[in-house]
């Protein structure tokens, strides 16, 4: 099974065997038979099943556990199929393949882990360091989705093929969105496990096959006369300058919540988004495009001057402030004094988000091109602004059919087809 020894007598192996040390450990430490051999070729076998013959290679290889002891461990992998690898020189070369990386002198013990473990010692290390809402967001991936699945497996066990069957398992319980963000959290949880040195398995995110994109709901967002209609009757402060500057700058909730008093800058006519708010905590902004000045019309200008008279400063200087100087939550700020504007006015209920999607909208009707759009709004991807954020057509586009459809269809013809007329338009 092992490659040649020197010429050595079988007690000189022996020794050679029990005494010399495995890397990282001492020469007298004992840990039973595990010196690392210098070369080693293997073994192969032919494994035969009812509809596919496979080559299945075997060989040892050392790891450290969590706890950084070594052990010796056999592997089997699967090298091919019989209609693959026609030979078994074929399947010894595939073999050979994978023992080069073994062999090789500047070979370590690769380090392994179970998944749980990994993930304990990953919340400490790097989980804590994110916003507050990226780790809800994650610790909700782990317990509802990932531990059950992953937690008793080792990292070298979650393969290409394991996330694969974890995906289609899904496909049916959550959305696509969803399940690219809980992707996306196994991926990092991988990605910081190799970056450790752990031993990992052939995962790559690009290379999993998700489910179709279904057809979505047009998100709900108010028209401009809606959105006069709000701010008119929108008359307790500091709601109704909220509602004033989403209506007319695109900025988030999040964004509205935490956005610093000295950030207004009435002077040069601009707001600076440095900082936002996440279920009353301050966080950084989604994304370095978040993070912008973005201009503000005269009228806003003289609303905020106002604001700004009976404005009481608070601790974290907060524009919107609580009476306990803290930011205020956007989903209380929507349902106990957004909602109730919307009932008695008659329009359909919805959030800060319609505004957003209301300015986009308007912005792009007016002219403005997407790349204008994209930084008032803060989108790192300019097609999240043209998909998601703008409910138009393009006078242009529109005025294309129009001209398509004066040259198909004479200005005399009828359009009206009698019924029960039998005949076929040729």
């Amino acid at each position: 099974m092992w490659g040649d020894w020197p010429a050595l007598g079988m007690d000189s192996v022996a020794m050679v065997r029990g005494t010399l040390p495995v890397a990282q450990q001492s020469p007298g430490e004992q840990r039973g038979s595990m010196a690392r051999r210098r070369f080693q070729n293997g073994c192969l076998y032919l494994r035969r099943g009812k509809r596919r013959s496979v080559w299945v290679g075997q060989y040892r290889e050392d790891e450290l556990d969590h706890e950084g002891k070594v052990h010796r461990i056999l592997r089997k992998v699967i090298l091919g199929t019989t209609q693959e690898l026609r030979t078994k020189s074929l399947a010894h070369r595939e073999l050979g393949k994978r023992l080069e990386r073994i062999n090789s002198f500047a070979y370590r013990p690769g380090r392994t882990t179970t998944f749980e473990q990994f993930v304990a010692s990953w919340r400490e290390d790097v989980l804590r360091l994110r916003k507050p809402s990226s780790v809800k967001a994650a610790e909700s991936h782990l317990r509802a989705y990932l531990a059950p699945r992953f937690g008793e497996l080792k990292l070298e066990e979650i393969t290409h093929e394991t996330i694969q069957q974890f995906v289609s398992l899904l496909a049916s319980r959550v959305s696509r969105h969803t399940l690219l963000n809980i992707l996306g959290t196994l991926g990092g949880i991988l990605k910081s496990a190799k970056a450790y040195g752990y031993t990992c398995g052939n995962f790559s995110r690009e290379e999993v096959v998700l489910p179709a994109v279904k057809v979505t709901k047009q998100p709900r967002f108010f028209s401009a006369a809606e959105v006069g209609r709000i701010l008119c009757a929108a008359s307790e402060e500091p709601y109704r300058t909220m509602f004033w500057v989403a209506a007319l700058t695109g900025l988030r909730a999040g964004e509205i919540c935490g956005l610093p008093a000295d950030s207004v800058d009435l002077n040069r006519k601009t707001i600076a988004v440095t900082q936002s708010a996440w279920y009353g905590r301050l966080q950084s902004p989604k994304s370095k495009s978040a993070v912008r000045t973005v201009p503000i019309p005269e009228v806003l200008c003289e609303v905020l001057r106002t604001f700004l008279r009976e404005w009481k400063p608070n601790p974290v200087r907060l524009l919107f402030a609580t009476r306990t100087g803290k930011p205020h939550s956007a989903n209380k700020v929507v349902q106990r004094k957004l909602w109730p504007i919307l009932d008695a006015l008659g329009i359909r209920r919805a959030g800060f988000h319609a505004f957003r999607h209301a300015a986009s909208t308007l912005l792009i009707d007016l002219g403005a091109t997407p790349a204008t759009v994209q930084a008032q709004l803060g989108h790192s991807d300019p097609r999240i602004t043209l998909s998601a954020y703008t409910h138009r057509v393009e006078k242009s586009q529109r005025e294309a059919v129009e001209r398509l459809a004066e040259i198909l269809i004479p200005k005399d013809a009828k359009t009206a087809v009698p019924a029960n007329s039998g005949k076929w338009i040729q």
